[in-house]
């Protein structure tokens, strides 16, 4: 025993020592919390020799091998590197950033080169210069002086553990089984005697690496008078841009890739809805997350291979009054961290509250954006017609082409059936719909250089509604005698394709198809080309869809028409 304590202290002195005579470390990874470093560590260990593993501070944990002289240093990174050994981006460090040594367990602290600077007394209550002279206790001691601990701060531990990966129970202030086997996990890691009780010291260095994440990304409370919100943010991150009702904007500071967007106005419950809807058509509230609104409150989240974004709001007192955090995907523990500081801290103040009048001198206005902020938007938009009562859709076979969701109107729907040959594809909606409308197709062979017209969301949907276009029937076939086509004169927007082509008594002739030039050829503007009423219904029927057909007889006006057309056309939208 005598024996392996001294091989303990003398391994304690080793790094102190080789920084002194300038050795070096190859720096293998960096984890952001002791127990995924302490389970990488351990791995490398059964790999390769010399593994040590430092605390960084922040909340990030070195792997590393060494120490060694600069040549060896040099020559093993270069080795194990082609070897395949270790990362690629390895690198070697001088272990001058190298705090408490926590690999291996049981091989204590090692001396600090630069002390950390200390924290700020609202931060963490007290510097580490003071927590290094806290007298060390028994597990008696410990336990009476935990007793002393506030319910705040007996949750604050359990976070703590939490962020450093040992606790995954409820939050609760209650030190129970599990509670005691993180803090043993936690005090096995750093080196100390298991007890399963922190002492007063053990307690003060934990919520230190805790609460110095908060402390390097700047969190402060600003108190926005005229959005009537106090909260703590990362103010290091970002800096107030602009009101823009009803949001007040904080943007981000050089790369740091957050935002902060205060939310503040007056409001009905109606409105708090009509919110929730807004705000997930926005490019920084991500579609994949979850959604919830309950009572006079709500929650978003979204997340994509660029950004993470959390949204919270709640109505009080004819007031609605909320944040969103957006932040750079794949540090989602920093954001948590920074989104239970802000959850904690909001505090609506009363009285003061945006209004409409709230926006910049100069602000951009533009369909594409709300209050500033860009709206997300579909790669191509497409027109449809709904065909049977359950709100079947048919369209241009490149309205669906490699979209990751298909809306039907503000509805998903999925491609029943695609057909890219004859340029037809049929869309069921995800939940049945009851159509304003739908499609009557023409019982009889049109004739030739009558009057149609073309139904479409010829500008995106931009207008709301379709616009009418209107031509004549050109020919009952292609340009090379395809019997599935009809061949128009009508000048259209590409926009246009997938709607219905109409008959003047209101009856469907066809379905316009996407304009291609013939060979390389350019075709003239006014020629375009529509699936025909007798090709749609042998793709619909085999599809298990049954479309109506009828003749009738005298011309409708063209406002009858036009809402006749309305009800049945539908904007169909890919998203990538």
């Amino acid at each position: 025993m005598l024996i392996r304590r001294l091989l303990v202290a003398l391994w304690m002195l080793v790094p102190a020592a080789a920084m002194a005579q300038g050795q070096l470390w190859v720096q293998i990874e960096a984890q952001p919390s002791l127990a995924e470093a302490q389970a990488r560590a351990r791995a490398y260990t059964s790999e390769l020799a010399s593994v040590s593993g430092f605390s960084l501070g922040s909340g990030w944990y070195a792997i590393v091998l060494g120490p060694y002289s600069d040549t060896e240093a040099n020559a093993t990174l270069v080795r194990l590197r082609a070897q395949g050994r270790i990362p690629r981006d390895s690198f070697i460090a001088d272990g001058g950033a190298f705090r408490q040594r926590f690999w291996p367990i049981g091989a204590g602290a090692v001396p600090t080169p630069e002390p950390a600077p200390a924290e700020t007394t609202a931060e963490t209550g007290q510097s580490p210069a003071i927590q290094s002279t806290l007298p060390d206790e028994t597990p008696r001691q410990a336990r009476i002086s935990e007793g002393e601990l506030g319910p705040e701060e007996r949750m604050d531990l359990q976070r703590a553990l939490e962020w450093e990966g040992f606790y995954t129970a409820a939050i609760d202030g209650a030190f129970g089984a599990g509670t005691r086997r993180a803090m043993g996990a936690y005090q096995e890691a750093k080196g100390y005697e298991p007890t399963g009780i922190l002492t007063t010291a053990q307690r003060a260095e934990l919520m230190q690496d805790y609460r110095s994440v908060l402390a390097q990304l700047g969190m402060q409370t600003i108190v926005d008078e005229k959005a009537g919100i106090s909260i703590r943010m990362p103010a290091s991150m970002v800096s107030f841009s602009s009101y823009e009702f009803p949001f007040a904007r904080y943007e981000p500071t050089g790369d740091s890739g957050a935002q902060v967007i205060l939310i503040s106005q007056k409001g009905t419950k109606a409105t708090l809805s009509g919110l929730y809807d807004v705000l997930q058509t926005l490019k920084i509230i991500p579609r994949k997350g979850f959604r919830e609104i309950k009572g006079d409150e709500f929650v978003l989240t979204g997340q994509n291979d660029e950004i993470a974004s959390y949204t919270f709001a709640q109505r009080s007192g004819g007031q609605i009054k909320g944040f969103t955090l957006v932040w750079p995907a794949g540090d989602d523990r920093r954001m948590q961290r920074v989104i239970s500081d802000m959850r904690a801290s909001f505090t609506p103040l009363p009285g003061a509250v945006l209004n409409e009048t709230d926006r910049q001198p100069g602000d951009e206005q533009s369909i594409d954006l709300v209050a500033g902020l860009e709206l997300r938007t579909p790669m191509r938009t497409r027109s449809g017609f709904f065909v049977d009562a359950s709100g079947t859709v048919v369209t241009t076979a490149d309205a669906v082409d490699a979209c990751t969701r298909i809306t039907v109107g503000d509805d998903g729907a999925d491609a029943l059936r695609t057909d890219a040959a004859l340029g037809l594809a049929i869309l069921k909606p995800k939940t049945p719909l009851s159509p304003p409308g739908i499609a009557i197709f023409k019982d009889a062979v049109p004739r030739l250089k009558s009057d149609i017209a073309v139904s479409g969301y010829s500008y995106g949907g931009i207008l709301g509604a379709p616009t009418l276009t209107f031509g004549q029937l050109a020919d009952i076939r292609g340009l090379r005698g395809e019997p599935e086509l009809s061949r128009l004169e009508v000048t259209v927007m590409a926009e246009d394709a997938g709607g219905p082509v109409l008959s003047a008594d209101g009856t469907v002739l066809g379905m316009l198809l996407t304009r291609s030039d013939d060979d390389g050829r350019k075709l003239p503007d006014e020629v375009s080309f529509a699936l025909n009423a007798d090709t749609l219904n042998m793709l619909l029927s085999d599809a298990g869809v049954s479309m109506q057909r009828a003749r009738r007889n005298g011309n409708l006006d063209p406002e009858d028409l036009t809402d006749l057309a309305d009800k049945m056309t539908v904007l169909v939208s890919c998203w990538p």
